[in-house]
């Protein structure tokens, strides 16, 4: 996704002279080809976000269009009250864009793990926020950011993610993509856990089981038409996100249903409300909270078979 984000990047750059790229000292490698074309437009702001998000907010303010790009956390939470009084307050059209969502730090620690960012975001008036599912739609999805007219979160993996759709597919902020028809149950994704809602849909199809893949790239503003369509044409749904189930995807989902009436055996599936603690790869982080084909394949089975679910208290 990184690499995608940054062909994408470069390629709008060279036709409007307004794209500057302001990074917390990183990324170098990743952006040389940026640095040596558009001299200049590339401006290391250090391991100070907060200063970076007031001087991104500043250039705005001066007819310029500043791409923030740095680690998830330091950027979402480390700069947050910077990103509220700088840029959503006064609705500058500032795109943030964190890479490393989710566990992609598995190895780090909770420190350098995102599991709160589109939750403390999306709670923000004016901004929007979006969290692809893939290189092609990173590329399709950083476009979509730089053409909207306010502040964007745009949030990455890191690199290694698997593609999953072809070129030939239209991204509009605020509307979901139907990866997979079906009329049994419905898993809503986002972010790159939809090859495992993918998967998990597969696996269910050889047991007879109809599944809707929704992958819903942008949570704010949420798509609540195909949600409530989903809910109303399927007979359970669960969702899936590399993030906490409070204030995430599950969150927003799940207020969507409430507020339409739109009944039906609901779960989410993601980091439950804990740190992750204990080093390992990102795929083992996601293992050990259930976030894998086989935990969501048999949650659903036994939605639609009981008609209800285990209670939680998360």
């Amino acid at each position: 996704m990184r690499d995608a984000f940054a062909a994408e990047l470069h390629e709008i750059a060279a036709s409007d002279p307004r794209v500057l790229l302001l990074v917390g000292d990183i990324g170098f490698q990743v952006f040389d080809s940026f640095v040596e074309d558009y001299p200049g437009r590339f401006i290391n702001m250090g391991v100070a976000e907060a200063n970076m998000i007031g001087a991104a907010a500043g250039l705005s303010l001066g007819g310029k269009l500043p791409i923030v790009y740095t680690i998830v956390p330091f950027l979402t939470m480390r700069a947050f009250e910077q990103i509220r009084n700088d840029i959503c307050i006064q609705n500058q059209p500032v795109k943030i864009v964190g890479v490393g969502g989710g566990l992609a730090y598995g190895n780090m620690g909770p420190t350098h793990h995102s599991i709160v960012d589109m939750a403390i975001l999306r709670s923000l008036p004016n901004m929007t926020v979006i969290s692809p599912c893939d290189p092609v739609e990173s590329r399709k999805a950083f476009r979509a950011t730089y053409e909207h007219d306010g502040p964007v979160y745009l949030r990455l993996g890191r690199n290694g993610e698997p593609t999953l759709h072809t070129e030939d597919f239209k991204f509009e902020i605020g509307r979901a993509l139907q990866m997979r028809p079906g009329s049994d149950a419905t898993i809503i994704s986002t972010g790159a856990v939809t090859k495992i809602a993918l998967d998990a849909a597969e696996s269910l199809s050889a047991d007879g089981i109809s599944v809707r893949v929704l992958n819903m790239h942008t949570l704010k503003p949420i798509d609540a038409e195909a949600i409530v369509v989903a809910a109303h044409e399927t007979n359970a749904m669960v969702t899936i996100e590399e993030h906490n189930i409070i204030g995430g995807l599950g969150s927003a989902v799940s207020e969507v249903i409430a507020e339409n009436g739109t009944p039906l055996p609901f779960k989410r599936i993601g980091i439950p409300d804990t740190f992750t603690y204990g080093v390992g790869s990102q795929n083992h982080h996601l293992a050990s909270h259930g976030v894998t084909v086989e935990a969501v394949s048999s949650t659903l089975s036994t939605m639609l078979k009981t008609g209800k679910v285990a209670v939680s208290n998360s």
